[in-house]
């Protein structure tokens, strides 16, 4: 059910799902018995660290668990401290490292290597975000979950790591990681010599969703988008048997609906997400799957149920995410999507409220100025970022985009493609420029694409082609 919600709003991802950018390629060699030394004591030594295990990756790779002390809020540094856990895949301390988080927990398989890694045959750390997972302060005060305390916690982690190791650095990350990674480099913009976020959406102004209506009434065919909406209203004009298989499934799995309100508003909330959860996450050609309006009320709920994972919505999944829509209703903003086709059909004004999956005890006060710094930042100031978007995910209605200030920089868009996406997916010269540009930050030499200058997506053949607007479901989660 954990990795289900990481659907809703990851996005991306939105982590433990098929991680945007997130591969699993055989390292050289285990980490206790490189020419290094014992990595294992030399990371143990390192202050505030602690070593809680070692275990084998897949095809030989070793994983180091770690856990780095930070404080509660790096701005009294008295007022306590968790521990952040952390995991660390080592190759060598003078090749590059690559530190990478979903924006969430570690989840499961914390030891896969994301593509940037892959690609430069790095090192990788991978973070667990404040709040989420066992990385968690005392106490029930979300307060210090603020993308500025999350980006000092990974300045915090990378000062400390670079004592051992000594190659460039990059980020990276996909959906929220993506995300997390960008307002790292706002505040912390030396840290690191490259970013590429993949599917990191960019909700400027929480205030305006008319870009995430205006992209879904463009993406995919005429016949695909009125296929969907008149899906919609079949789920809903048979509301009562939707929910009464929805209300089975949840007195079986003993699921509960308290935080939401009830299961008739979280089926009806599910609902109106469903098209942005259908072009985050089908694959391509899945517009075939869509059930007529003649479809059998066993077939239609199945469908909506594996579209839109109904489980998400229940206490017991949204309890873990709980940080995550905390920061969308204080800083990072959450979409709300029009739906006119289903007039007369709707009984629960505001359903789609960020306050629907938050507790009512959780204040949550919205921080307007947050996401234009950050996209500012970008326009003028920024360098060396890579964003990475899919042409078909509605993720990105409000991307990312370059100014007359942002320098060696690049926006890519893969074709067709949805909110998981990678560097292996763009058009072919789209992806020799990005892999040039990373080995590049990397400090590896290339004969091609040495370009100093912004570079956008139309400049390589690959123009994001929509006026966006945020993320909240999936990619986030």
């Amino acid at each position: 059910m954990k990795n289900t919600l990481k659907r809703l709003v990851m996005v991306v991802a939105s982590g433990v799902l098929t991680a945007t950018g997130v591969s699993s390629p055989a390292l050289a060699q285990p980490a206790a018995t490189t020419a290094d030394g014992d990595i294992r004591a030399r990371i143990a030594a390192v202050p505030g660290m602690r070593l809680r295990g070692e275990r084998p990756g897949a095809l030989g790779q070793t994983v180091l668990d770690l856990s780095f002390r930070q404080p509660t809020d790096h701005r009294h540094p008295g007022r306590g401290s968790f521990e952040q856990r952390v995991t660390l895949v080592h190759k060598s301390v003078e090749k590059p490292m690559v530190l990478y988080s979903s924006g969430y927990d570690l989840g499961s398989s914390p030891q896969r290597l994301s593509e940037p890694a892959a690609l430069l045959d790095a090192n990788q750390v991978t973070t667990e975000q404040r709040f989420f997972g066992t990385s968690r302060p005392e106490g029930a005060d979300l307060s210090t979950l603020t993308i500025w305390q999350a980006a000092s916690d990974h300045h915090r982690l990378i000062t400390a790591l670079k004592q051992l190791y000594h190659g460039s650095w990059i980020s990276t990350g996909g959906s929220k990681g993506g995300m997390t990674a960008v307002y790292h480099r706002r505040f912390y913009p030396d840290d690191v010599a490259g970013t590429v976020a993949y599917g990191a959406p960019n909700n400027t102004d929480d205030q305006d969703d008319s870009a995430y209506d205006a992209r879904l009434e463009h993406l995919g065919s005429a016949e695909c988008r009125d296929a969907l909406k008149s899906a919609q209203r079949q789920a809903l004009i048979r509301r009562e048997a939707m929910t009464q298989r929805f209300g089975r499934w949840a007195a079986d799995a003993k699921a509960t609906f308290t935080t939401i309100g009830s299961g008739d508003r979280a089926f009806e909330l599910a609902v109106l997400r469903l098209p942005m959860m259908f072009w985050m996450h089908q694959p391509e050609g899945s517009c075939s799957s869509v059930p007529q309006a003649d479809a059998t009320d066993d077939a239609l709920y199945a469908w909506v149920d594996q579209v839109t994972q109904l489980p998400v919505y229940t206490d017991q999944t949204l309890q873990a995410f709980t940080p995550y829509f905390y920061q969308l209703g204080t800083q990072l903003g959450y979409a709300h999507f029009a739906a006119p086709h289903l007039e007369g059909l709707l009984r629960h004004p505001g359903v789609q409220d960020v306050r629907s999956y938050v507790p009512r005890d959780v204040p949550l006060r919205f921080q307007a100025g947050a996401m234009p710094d950050i996209d500012r930042w970008v326009r003028l100031h920024g360098a060396s970022l890579m964003f990475i978007n899919g042409e078909n995910d509605i993720a990105v209605a409000e991307p990312f985009r370059l100014g007359k200030g942002t320098r060696d920089s690049f926006v890519f868009e893969a074709p067709a493609g949805n909110h998981h996406i990678s560097i292996g997916g763009l058009r072919p010269a789209d992806a020799e420029s990005a892999r040039a540009s990373l080995s590049r930050w990397a400090g590896e030499r290339t004969e091609s694409w040495a370009h100093t200058g912004p570079r956008s997506a139309a400049a390589n053949t690959a123009a994001v082609t929509s006026d966006p607007h945020s993320t909240p479901g999936a990619p986030q989660p």
